[in-house]
């Protein structure tokens, strides 16, 4: 079996997975708040958004977020 070749980086530092699991756990707690609301998190999904949105603030190795991206033929209005 052929090494696989890996990319040469992690694209999520481990003190972001730590933030995100400690957010998990928080969620499946029932102790994990949203931003404004306050209101308690139940998605899985948001719980990982907060996780990384938490390391982000903290200064772990984190992607920056997605931006929308807009098509060029989307754009363009028919008459």
């Amino acid at each position: 079996m052929a090494a696989r070749k890996s990319s040469g980086r992690r694209k999520y530092g481990k003190a972001a997975s730590k933030r995100v699991e400690s957010a998990m756990r928080r969620r499946k707690k029932g102790t994990l708040k949203s931003g404004r609301s306050g209101r308690t998190v139940k998605s899985r999904k948001q719980a990982i958004a907060i996780g990384l949105s938490e390391a982000r603030k903290k200064g772990a190795k984190v992607p920056r977020k997605r931006t929308g991206r807009k098509s060029s033929g989307a754009r363009k209005r028919s008459r």
